[in-house]
C-alpha cells in the first residue's frame, strides 16, 4: 500500500510543482525513499517517521529547489540522507553532484544508495567541510537543515567560486541568522518554496559574496 501511495503522492506532487520527470527517474525518487525508510529506522538518517508524509518532505521538498541549481557540478554539504542531493541527482542526470558529510553512517547509507540506484553522477566524501580540497571550487553549494547561515559561510566559503552562490534551504525566513551573516556577504534574493502537502514555511536562500569582497 506504501508504494502505491508514494507512487500518486509523487506523481501528484510533480504535476503540480510542474516538475517533469520520466517513468524510470520516478522509480528511482521511490526506490530512494524506500532505501531511506530502511535504513532510517537504524540509522536516524532523518525526523520524518510517518511514511505519509515522506514523498513531500523529503522528495518534494528536495525537488523545489530544481529551478535555482544551474551549475554543471553541485556540493551539496551536511548531506546527511541525501537530502536534496539524491533527489536533485536523479532529475539532473547530467549535471554531476558531491555529497560532503563528515557522519560515517550517513555517507554509508549515501554510497550505498549510488550503487543501488546506479548514480554515475554522485561522489560521497566523508569528512568535515573545513577539511574538503576540490579540484575546483563550485559554483554553486547547497545546504539543508545544516547549520546557521554564518557557519556555513565560514567553514565552506573557501569551496565557493568568487561568484558562486550557497542555495541555503530554510524552514521559517531565519532573520536572526541573515542579520548574524559575517561582513563580506549577503542574501542576493530569497523565495518562499511551495511544496505540495507539507505543513509550515519553507524558504530558500541564495548568498554570495557582497561585490566589493573578493
Amino acid at each position: 500500500m506504501t508504494n502505491a501511495l508514494w507512487q500518486s503522492q509523487l506523481r501528484d506532487g510533480l504535476a503540480a510543482m510542474d516538475i517533469a520527470l520520466n517513468d524510470g527517474q520516478q522509480q528511482q525518487l521511490l526506490a530512494f525513499l524506500g532505501l531511506l525508510n530502511k535504513w532510517n529506522r537504524a540509522y536516524n538518517l532523518t525526523a520524518v517517521r510517518d511514511e505519509r508524509e515522506m514523498v513531500s518532505r523529503q522528495l518534494l521538498d528536495s525537488l523545489s529547489i530544481l529551478p535555482r541549481v544551474t551549475t554543471d557540478h553541485l556540493l551539496d554539504v551536511g548531506a546527511g540522507g541525501g537530502l536534496p542531493g539524491i533527489p536533485l541527482a536523479i532529475a539532473l542526470p547530467e549535471t554531476q553532484f558531491t555529497l560532503l558529510d563528515s557522519n560515517g553512517k550517513k555517507t554509508r547509507f549515501l554510497n550505498q544508495c549510488v550503487l543501488e540506484l546506479g548514480l554515475g553522477n554522485v561522489e560521497v566524501i566523508h569528512g568535515r567541510a573545513e577539511a574538503c580540497t576540490p579540484a575546483e571550487p563550485f559554483t554553486q553549494i547547497s545546504s539543508r537543515a545544516f547549520t546557521a547561515l554564518a557557519n556555513l559561510v565560514n567553514w565552506c566559503g573557501r569551496l565557493l567560486a568568487n561568484e558562486g552562490e550557497f542555495l541555503a534551504m530554510k524552514g521559517q525566513f531565519p532573520d536572526d541568522e541573515v542579520a548574524a551573516l559575517p561582513a563580506g556577504w549577503q542574501v542576493k534574493s530569497s523565495e518562499s518554496l511551495d511544496v505540495p502537502g507539507a505543513d509550515g514555511e519553507r524558504h530558500l536562500l541564495v548568498i554570495t559574496r557582497t561585490a566589493h569582497s573578493g
